[in-house]
């Protein structure tokens, strides 16, 4: 693997094109401005959150992980190693969310990109895991580590990504040297809040060093507050896979975040009905949860799920479906009932960036919206049911973002607002175009696009009659080609790929499994 050099930033934007805009929304550090919204009683609720514990207690979890079972037997679990189950008793569980964090700050590479994580606070991450992308340019392809690094640069262009995702497998990277890539990659090209894979232990370590050399963290500073997160997703129904339950040790070890994810598709690897499935990924949530937080009391974590359903006509996932929204909100539900933040998800079943995809990802989107999620992932770009990420539906999904965004900050009605001087300026039947007010705030009250087009037939069809995909090419196209970065020091990148040289030499480290 050869790492890639430090370039030099360029400047966007063309010396005959438009003036720059004067708003500056801030999109950072949002808060959630809708009312949740419920989908069962509050006594439905508390008797799902009790047939998950009664589930851990009678049915368990099974564990392959040898290290987990000991430090679940140590705390009193029931273990039979024969067949890799653990029995959690409801103390256990109950003393493991007395110590889960309520809200903690997750520290960025730039101070002013650092999370505020809890109840409330609203954080967007694009499309993730897809093992292909596709684009309108190069069509349809395994992800590759030039796919990976284009696409961390989109997610650093865009303010209303706080967190960056795995979007994108780089495939043309050996296993055994792919964190190497991808966290370089993270560290140089953005400056938000990473994403570290739980591949093995050695994969983690390798990247918690790369991470505190760069940062210049030293050991404690790294423990006091998560610097990087990981997703976990447990194996519906009820099994823990070995590199799933390492990675819940290790992060919490290091007191680094992991965001805990049962992925649950109803009639498939959950009950058919949203209270059987979000019953279903509450207790495996609990018991991943519980691990966390017996391997390291205050560990930060953060609640997950991602459930959907079926066609069950055809058994492929089904997203942005009444099923998913309901899901999302009973999940929301749950997470409230322990007072925990969570993640939630959004994305979309269709092949190719269309309706379909943008009404199924605006869907599953509301619910999250609505559900109070604290992380929704998946918010832009996800294609096929998560088999692939689209650059054009990453642009045209951010601008509904943005949109969400602008509605965070609400708006004011104070005297200058309501502005009964513009009201006394204009006659009845004139215009407000040229009153004081409107000349005062028209380059910045309002949301500017960045893919939709306003302006009337006319006009657009004099312009080549383009379609918000092809317009969305020209967007991510003009972003890498600026090949904005933020500032590095070109001393902790050599010292990063020092590293890297070193330990790619040594043999890597090959994920367990």
């Amino acid at each position: 693997m050869t790492s890639t050099p430090v370039r030099p930033r360029r400047r966007r934007g063309r010396p005959d094109g438009p003036p720059p805009s004067q708003r500056t929304p801030n999109y950072r550090q949002l808060r959630n401005p809708f009312p949740t919204m419920d989908v069962f009683s509050g006594d439905e609720i508390a008797n799902m959150h009790e047939t998950a514990l009664r589930t851990l207690e009678d049915l368990g979890l099974r564990v392959l992980l040898p290290e987990a079972r000991r430090i679940f037997a140590q705390a009193g679990a029931r273990v039979d190693d024969a067949t890799e189950m653990v029995y959690l008793g409801r103390d256990i569980v109950a003393a493991a969310l007395t110590t889960a964090p309520r809200k903690f700050e997750c520290i960025a590479g730039a101070p002013h990109r650092d999370i505020h994580m809890a109840l409330g606070a609203l954080t967007f991450q694009p499309g993730a895991g897809a093992p292909n992308c596709t684009d309108l340019k190069r069509g349809r392809r395994p992800g590759s580590g030039r796919d990976f690094r284009e696409l961390i640069q989109l997610t650093q262009h865009f303010d209303v990504f706080q967190m960056v995702s795995p979007l994108v497998e780089p495939q043309d990277i050996p296993t055994h040297l792919r964190h190497y890539f991808t966290v370089e990659a993270q560290l140089t090209l953005t400056d938000k809040f990473p994403f570290f894979f739980s591949r093995g232990t050695p994969q983690a370590m390798d990247s918690f060093e790369m991470l505190k050399d760069f940062r210049g963290l030293s050991d404690d500073a790294f423990a006091q507050n998560p610097h990087c997160y990981t997703i976990i997703n447990t194996n519906s129904p009820r099994t823990l896979d070995i590199p799933m339950a390492q990675g819940l040790i290790d992060f919490a070890r290091a007191r680094q975040l992991s965001i805990i994810t049962p992925f649950t598709l109803m009639g498939a690897m959950a009950p058919i009905t949203v209270a059987g499935a979000i019953t279903l990924s509450h207790a495996e949530v609990l018991g991943a949860l519980t691990l966390t937080q017996l391997a390291q009391p205050g560990a930060p974590v953060c609640y997950g799920t991602f459930t959907s359903n079926v066609d069950m006509k055809s058994g492929a996932p089904a997203f942005g479906t009444p099923a998913h929204f309901q899901a999302s909100l009973a999940a929301g539900q749950m997470a409230r009932f322990l007072g925990l933040p969570w993640r939630s998800a959004a994305g979309s079943a269709s092949n190719l960036n269309d309706v379909q995809a943008a009404n199924e990802n605006q869907m599953g989107l509301w619910g999250c919206l609505l559900a109070g999620a604290s992380v929704v992932i998946h918010s832009a770009g996800w294609l096929e049911g998560g088999l692939s990420v689209s650059y054009e539906k990453l642009i045209t999904d951010v601008e509904v973002l943005n949109m969400i965004a602008e509605l965070c900050a609400g708006a004011n009605a104070g005297p200058a607002e309501i502005g009964f001087d513009a009201l006394a300026e204009v006659a009845p039947s004139g215009h407000f175009f040229a009153t004081a007010q409107t000349m005062a705030r028209y380059n910045t009250e309002f949301y500017e696009p960045i893919v939709h087009d306003y302006t009337n037939f006319g006009t657009w069809t004099e312009r080549g009659s383009v379609d918000a995909t092809h317009r969305a090419t020209a967007v991510w196209q003009a972003i890498l080609d600026a090949d904005e970065r933020p500032e590095v020091d070109p001393a902790k990148v050599e010292a990063l790929q020092g590293f890297i040289s070193k330990r790619t030499k040594e043999g890597g480290a090959p994920p367990e499994s």
